[in-house]
């Protein structure tokens, strides 16, 4: 998996996630969970490893996965940890910055961490926005501006140049709509569910021969003081909805 668009709104932030999986590792409903901490976050549940890839918590934060760092990898079975359950572990820390630093990765599987840092009640954009790409070997830390919209592809699934024909997907859609601030949650769910390169193994909704397809698309809308956040099943043809009041 996946596909990934972030979009910066007047008073807060649209993040669409596209998850590309195995039919047989569908998730369940969305639940609203309580950390060992307290902290009430909003996910939808791997029903194979007990992760997720998306969350977002009461205090403003926001997280998601994508498989694979830069390139296509080769597995080394077994792993310590599923990568699901080390965004779920992200909540438990304080200080997400002592956790992109300090969280023993060692025996993980590459993958890409997006963290969105939003202020509750500050009529602004996110403050901060941070990419972890862990190769395996080596984090590698960039912070990206939240001012701007943002894609990403997931480097397992498509190649580099595969990549840049989906990301001028998304820019075309971006001319198409700008200003970004007149731009209605509608049309990015839209796009995550009809954009296309040409090729359905490619396509943000894809599908190869049912082994692997998009199975989910999540998109959470922070504005203020609420999250939302939307689910839609592309397997059961069935979608939920859940907010949380930020604070």
């Amino acid at each position: 998996m996946c596909t990934v668009s972030y979009l910066p709104r007047p008073a807060g932030f649209i993040l669409t996630h596209n998850r590309d999986e195995a039919p047989s590792r569908s998730p369940q409903r969305i639940v609203r969970e309580s950390k060992p901490d307290g902290q009430p976050l909003l996910f939808p549940r791997d029903t194979q490893a007990g992760g997720t890839w998306i969350a977002v918590s009461r205090v403003g934060r926001t997280a998601c996965l994508l498989n694979g760092a830069f390139v296509l990898h080769k597995r080394q079975l077994p792993y310590r940890r599923s990568r699901g359950l080390l965004l779920l572990d992200f909540f438990d820390w304080s200080n997400p910055d002592e956790f992109f630093t300090q969280y023993d990765l060692d025996n993980i599987e590459p993958f890409t961490f997006l963290y969105f840092e939003h202020a509750p009640g500050n009529h602004s954009k996110p403050r901060r926005i941070l990419e972890l790409r862990w190769d395996g070997e080596q984090r590698h830390l960039k912070n990206l501006d939240p001012a701007q919209a943002h894609f990403w592809c997931s480097a397992t699934l498509y190649p580099a140049e595969m990549q840049t024909k989906r990301a001028a997907v998304f820019q075309k859609w971006l001319d198409q709509y700008a200003p970004i601030e007149q731009c209605p949650r509608p049309p990015v769910l839209h796009l995550h569910k009809t954009g296309s390169v040409g090729d359905p193994e490619y396509d943000f909704v894809m599908n190869r021969a049912g082994r692997v397809q998009t199975v989910s698309i999540t998109q959470i809308t922070v504005h203020e003081k609420t999250a939302r956040m939307r689910y839609l099943d592309l397997l059961e043809k069935k979608e939920s909805e859940r907010r949380l009041t930020l604070g």
